[in-house]
């Protein structure tokens, strides 16, 4: 079956259109590099290392890999960014991806980061969503120890309360301004306490529409059974449910630690099983908008397409406020502009912080785009294709 509105994701024209010639060109040299998973390696490890040395590296770092999939090292920075997406109807989500937070004076700088975030976002029209990572307001060991059931020390007890305190000033803060926030997913070992406190957030302020979005993994074993169940929660205590789906970020790790620890692995066996969850779960969502905004984060083009299908089969209209579709800034531009310009709700993630605290987030996107079978070859083979188009190859 043919979308009526007819969206295609080879149309290279509509894709890059906001990018410059050079912008085109430097794109297609980090590609051509991430694409080769021996240079890639190499490339990453000498930044490691130089960085480790001390070495002045931050000029390079962002004229190269941080310009492309990053928006600046500040919020004002990241403004020509958020312009340049805007003037083709695709929104900012603008992400504090500093990482390695170890201390409370840490915890208190990343919330206060994502309140400014929010004021921001309130000011412009063109950042529908803001968005944090739990473990910016919360050490991970603690967050193991709440989900794996042991008593809290006094010091620990006190610990953990800062954090509801920051999670709970956070929501207020967008609730009070309109602005939805997503929470971010972490590993499976300290996720339970993350999504008890979404949970927490989205009885007192989902009230009317979804503010508070939680985080949903669909390549773990058991999550559409944790999404059905988000649902009848929310329908049981008469509140919208917020979800965003992707497929997720630590594979590698969560089996290594299931295989050391000896028990059964949370995430799906194949990506065939993953990819089938994952579309069932959109469905899902479709099924019952009623009560579920979704947001779709994800970078394979069969589930944006049916995702669209969906809301087409569904009489819905492309700009359905409950339905958006979101990539990382600096990938899969045919899909985000292509369907921006059919007139979806279209947003891009953008990163952004100090260069050298950014720097796991950039390392993370050169391994996953070497990694994912055919994910750095069809960002080349479109950047190419968009080159030859303009006579540029």
């Amino acid at each position: 079956m043919q979308l009526k509105s007819n969206v295609s994701f080879d149309d290279t024209s509509v894709a890059f259109k906001y990018k410059s010639n050079r912008a085109l060109k430097k794109a297609n040299l980090l590609f051509s590099v991430i694409n080769n998973p021996v240079i890639s390696f190499l490339g990453s490890s000498m930044v490691k290392v130089g960085l480790k040395l001390r070495l002045p590296l931050d000029f390079l770092i962002k004229s190269t890999v941080f310009e492309h999939f990053c928006g600046g090292e500040a919020i004002e920075e990241c403004k020509k960014t958020i312009e340049a997406l805007a003037k083709y109807n695709v929104g900012t989500i603008l992400d504090y991806s500093v990482e390695g937070e170890h201390n409370e004076a840490d915890f208190d700088r990343t919330m206060e980061e994502t309140i400014r975030n929010i004021d921001t976002a309130k000011r412009h029209d063109h950042i529908p969503f803001c968005v944090f990572k739990m473990t910016g307001l919360a050490s991970k060991p603690l967050l193991q120890k709440v989900q794996s059931g042991e008593e809290l020390d006094p010091m620990e007890q006190s610990a953990f309360a800062k954090v509801e305190k920051r999670v709970e000033m956070i929501c207020q803060k967008a609730f009070d301004h309109q602005v939805p926030i997503l929470i971010d997913a972490e590993e499976s070992w300290i996720q339970e306490p993350i999504d008890k406190m979404a949970y927490a957030m989205m009885m007192k302020y989902n009230q009317e529409q979804p503010i508070v979005y939680n985080t949903y993994q669909m390549y773990r074993t058991n999550m559409l059974t944790n999404l059905r169940g988000a649902f009848h929660y929310a329908a049981m205590n008469n509140y919208h449910l917020g979800a965003k789906l992707v497929r997720g970020a630590y594979m590698e790790k969560e089996r290594e630690r299931a295989e050391e620890m000896n028990y059964p692995s949370p995430i799906q066996p194949n990506k065939a099983a993953t990819d089938d969850q994952y579309d069932k779960a959109l469905a899902f969502c479709v099924d019952n908008k009623q009560r579920i905004s979704v947001i779709n984060g994800s970078h394979n083009e069969y589930s944006n397409y049916y995702l669209a299908l969906l809301m087409e089969k569904h009489g819905m209209k492309n700009n359905d406020k409950r339905v958006w579709f979101a990539q990382l800034y600096g990938m899969s531009e045919n899909i985000s502009f292509n369907l921006a310009k059919a007139g979806y709700n279209v947003a891009k993630y953008v990163p952004y912080g100090p260069v050298k605290a950014v720097m796991p987030y950039l390392f993370r996107r050169a391994e996953e785009n070497t990694s994912v079978a055919g994910q750095s070859s069809r960002e080349l083979s479109l950047i190419r294709k968009e080159l030859k188009r303009r006579k540029l190859a």
